[in-house]
């Protein structure tokens, strides 16, 4: 990872998130303990000295909320270094994260689960740490992509290894939501990976508005990244549908990947535009319809911000952005066919079936009483609807200047305000360029104009799969048999002599070898072989890894001599019950819990049917006293599906993102 003490633009505003988070938490947990003091007390004087305090703690929540949305909306840090005239794109922030030692708990698991000695994995334990500090201060470009996804398929190895589905190894997760700052605590290895998954969406989004856009090479990364970016956030959307961090569910991520591709769209007009749009009829054509296109799906985008429950807590100098963006790309789109209806008249030589069949598709209507014919060859006609484009292209430029102009945030972005600035004075010009007549008596209302692209912008799929990472517990053996869901008893030492080249047993399987066709009356069955054991050494010699030949070669290379075997056998394992799970919390106005519950077995009536064993999600603020030790975060998404989906790309990972 980068140094986290650089004193670049970058980690300085990650710094700031990080001192906020801390802010934000110590104002709930003051606003906790208010709440639940003014819930306890009938005193009437405290009562008042309580809702005293009570709103000096939410006035300055608020105050630490807008100083958040700050950060998230300092788009000039991330962008390309290079002076450009373009409007900036938005990165989302790294999620920040509190130490985590993993040294205690995974030890311990080892001796105990395993029965080995925990000493000997000392370094990987210490791989582990380091991967996961590096994972806090990613480089900006794909070498961090590339840590932030090895540090994720190694999650998948160390869930399977060390995190039983029937208890807590006590290893405590704590993450901070991005826009909100409230952080969230579970010992769930779910959190870490969606976390995780998150900020690789995000520094995929910073990738690409650090794209230099003056350049061909520059937008297609662009492009790529901001795809990228979509397409990790929609996958950690399906894959883990019940995280409780509000910047991670789904009605948020749903907006981000909207967000992404509304970006990815537009640096694709870019792209077109780069090397400069020919004053021609069919280049103009094409370009109304792109640049339509990106007003349309930034209209959305804003839409999509304006819905409960995401308007809460999405940062407003986005939504207003997004407003921002559409109607000055709506503007440029008028601009454009009022430049073909204006510049262009139809010549003697020009293909009339053609101009007539392009203008056609820019318009769902015409206003009545014109034909689009008509218009091309009626210079009065053409030039009425040219100025109809015209005054409602410039109607679209004064509103995103006055909108920038109402937001504090966007105000302060001299890039922007230059670009929006500079538009509406060429449409103003191209107005004031047109022949000077009563427009009063024929004021033509100029018509929506059809979005159409030629160029397709979706979602790209992450492909771990590229990544290619080493268990790091690796010596534990291999993973199908030696992991946190398996029991087994402690390896036991049979001493074999040689009867006539007989061992009385056969070998069978891969990895590790396992006895089969043992005979009753054997010199190993007396020894306490059992059909069915593992074989995990030969004279002393570990052979988890090793197959049937190389084992039996093992045992001839000892000779005459008795062979010492070291086995294990596979206990049965009850079904596997997820214990109670307490999400360290505080209480928030509107606010969710996530209580995971299960019942021990030993306590299932048997006359009964049992229960289904998932947890839920309890909505609302009824669980409010019952969740006194759980951390509640701002407004959650309703009726979230309760379906199990298992899309990882990789076998090893377990991919029950129910668990949540």
């Amino acid at each position: 990872g980068c140094n986290p003490l650089a004193e670049t633009g970058r980690s300085k505003l990650q710094n700031q998130r990080a001192v906020l988070n801390q802010q934000i938490l110590r104002a709930v947990r003051m606003r906790a303990g208010a709440e639940n003091l003014l819930r306890a007390t009938t005193n009437n004087k405290v009562r008042e000295q309580v809702l005293l305090e009570l709103s000096f703690v939410n006035s300055d929540l608020q105050i630490l909320k807008e100083e958040l949305e700050g950060l998230n909306i300092s788009v000039e840090v991330y962008q390309n270094a290079e002076e450009t005239f373009s409007i900036p794109l938005v990165p989302l922030g790294l999620k920040e994260t509190k130490d985590v030692d993993f040294t205690l708990p995974l030890k311990d698991f080892i001796l105990e689960h395993y029965s080995q000695d925990s000493s000997e994995y000392e370094d990987e334990i210490a791989d582990l740490m380091d991967l996961r500090q590096a994972c806090r201060t990613p480089s900006r470009d794909e070498a961090g992509i590339e840590m932030l996804i090895s540090y994720f398929l190694q999650l998948g190895y160390v869930e399977n290894r060390f995190f039983p589905p029937t208890r807590h190894i006590g290893v405590l997760f704590t993450w901070y939501d991005s826009f909100t700052g409230v952080p969230v605590c579970q010992q769930n290895l779910l959190l870490e990976k969606a976390s995780v998954l998150f900020n690789i969406g995000a520094l995929y989004t910073q990738i690409g508005t650090r794209c230099n856009r003056q350049t061909q090479a520059g937008l297609e990364n662009a492009v790529d990244a901001f795809q990228k970016a979509a397409g990790v956030l929609s996958y950690l959307k399906e894959t883990f549908t019940h995280t409780p961090s509000y910047d991670m569910s789904p009605a948020m991520l749903n907006v981000l990947v909207k967000m992404m591709l509304a970006q990815a769209r537009e640096c694709v007009f870019e792209q077109i535009g780069l090397s400069g749009i020919r004053n021609e009829f069919f280049t103009l054509v094409k370009m109304t319809q792109e640049v339509a296109k990106v007003g349309e799906v930034y209209m959305l985008v804003n839409t999509a911000m304006n819905q409960e429950p995401v308007k809460e807590n999405i940062p407003y100098s986005w939504s207003k952005l997004a407003q921002i963006k559409s109607d000055h790309y709506k503007a440029l789109a008028h601009y454009f066919i009022a430049t073909i209806l204006c510049d262009h008249e139809l010549q003697p030589g020009d293909d009339e079936d053609e101009q007539e069949k392009a203008l056609s598709q820019l318009y769902d209507h015409v206003p009545e009483g014109l034909m689009v014919l008509a218009v091309l060859k009626d210079k009065v006609q053409r030039k009425q609807l040219g100025k109809a484009h015209l005054r409602q292209a410039i109607v679209y430029h004064e509103e995103a200047l006055r909108v920038c102009g109402l937001c504090k945030k966007l105000r302060n972005i001299e890039v922007l305000q230059e670009v929006l600035t500079a538009a509406h004075k060429r449409s103003l010009l191209k107005y004031a360029q047109q022949e000077t007549e009563d427009d009063f008596l024929s004021l033509i209302q100029a018509p929506d104009i059809l979005p159409k692209t030629e160029h397709k912008i979706e979602t790209i799929a992450p492909q771990f799969s590229k990544v290619k990472v080493k268990d790091f517990f690796h010596k534990l053996g291999p993973l199908t048999v030696f992991s946190a869901k398996q029991r087994w008893t402690a390896p036991r030492t049979i001493c074999l002599h040689h009867e006539a080249g007989e061992l009385g047993f056969s070998l069978k399987g891969g990895s590790p070898v396992q006895v089969y066709c043992l005979d009753p009356l054997c010199a190993a069955a007396s020894a306490g072989l059992k059909e069915g054991d593992y074989i995990v050494s030969v004279g002393g010699m570990d052979c988890k890894w090793l197959g049937v030949n190389e084992v039996l070669e093992k045992m001839k290379s000892v000779g005459k001599q008795p062979i010492e075997l070291e086995v294990i056998s596979c206990q049965d394992t009850a079904a596997s019950l997820h214990s109670k799970s307490a999400t360290y919390s505080m209480g928030m106005q509107k606010t969710y819990s996530l209580i995971c519950l299960a019942m021990d077995e030993d306590k299932i009536d048997q006359t009964k049917k049992a229960p289904l064993k998932l947890p839920f999600l309890s909505w609302g603020t009824k669980n409010r006293q019952k969740a006194a030790s759980t951390l509640c975060l701002p407004s959650a998404v309703a009726g979230s599906s309760q379906n199990k989906k298992k899309l990882s790309p990789f076998t090893l990972l377990n991919t029950e993102s129910s668990l949540y």
